[in-house]
């Protein structure tokens, strides 16, 4: 991802939500205090050009609105759109048609104030624990000593401290997608792209992460758009739960997750976290 500050990046870095975006979901979350979107998709859809055969369309339309520091995860079933769709807010693909914003600003190519997380940490080989999480830092020319005390401050709320000078191999996978979460972090972006980061993991590591990336939402502040296919995972982990169809894919359903902060595992124990997990299925069609 390219992360130079262009003309257009930098006035949209400071610039106010926009007051004239009707917001179209009101949902609670751990920001209430304004009714101004922080991200605003409306009319979103996809093809793709194929030879001798008509464009392969992905998304159909795809309209909702996310608030500031919530996080919502984008469900749905293998090859529905969720990771297009995910790249386009990214800005790293160009959608066919709608409007894409971030705090008001359409979003035209990839932003310096965005982290991505995919389901590879994707970590470079050659390079320490500590020089990977501040490779952003060196791309924005903020690499200093600041940089360095964050980067350290990440990795010990991951609890990866003493691994700094550690590399890459020297770790297990989820070891690595801690260490990819801290590079997401370190230029502290407003949002936060996570591509099915906990896929690969066992589901005790798993769980775990979802803890972790809870805690960081919380001292971050960060707003996260997460991509999964497990339901259990969008329930635990959302404020909203986007339920795509089947390719092309529309919203099924705009889930709001009315779970009490902090959460912990006893929650998937609940009646109330049962029925949401029903719910989500039946939007799925898998259930009744």
């Amino acid at each position: 991802m390219r992360l130079g500050f262009s003309r257009h990046q930098r006035s949209c870095l400071d610039r106010k939500p926009n007051t004239q975006v009707r917001t179209q979901i009101d949902t609670r979350g751990p920001d209430q205090s304004s009714p101004v979107p922080f991200g605003h998709f409306k009319d979103v859809h996809q093809s793709f050009k194929r030879a001798g055969q008509r464009p392969l369309v992905a998304i159909e339309n795809i309209t909702f609105d996310l608030k500031a520091g919530h996080l919502v995860t984008l469900l749905g079933p293998s090859g529905c759109g969720k990771t297009t769709f995910l790249k386009i807010v990214g800005g790293l693909i160009p959608a066919s048609g709608g409007t894409i914003q971030i705090n008001g600003c359409d979003v035209v190519e990839p932003h310096p104030d965005f982290g991505i997380v995919f389901q590879q940490a994707n970590l470079m080989p050659w390079r320490t624990i500590l020089d990977n999480v501040l490779f952003p830092m060196e791309i924005l020319h903020r690499s200093n000593a600041a940089a360095v005390h964050r980067a350290k401050e990440l990795l010990a709320l991951v609890g990866l401290e003493g691994f700094e000078q550690y590399y890459p191999a020297q770790l297990s996978g989820g070891m690595q997608q801690r260490v990819a979460l801290c590079r997401a972090l370190i230029h502290e972006p407003k949002l936060l792209l996570m591509d099915e980061p906990f896929g690969a993991l066992d589901e005790l590591t798993r769980m775990e992460m979802q803890d972790l990336l809870l805690d960081i939402r919380a001292k971050t502040k960060a707003t996260v758009m997460f991509v999964t296919h497990s339901i259990s995972e969008a329930v635990y982990i959302s404020d909203i739960v986007a339920v795509f169809s089947k390719r092309p894919s529309v919203i099924a359903k705009l889930l709001p997750v009315e779970l009490p902060y902090p959460r912990s595992a006893e929650i998937r124990y609940l009646p109330q976290f049962t029925e949401l997990e029903h719910r989500a299925g039946r939007a799925l069609g898998i259930t009744r």
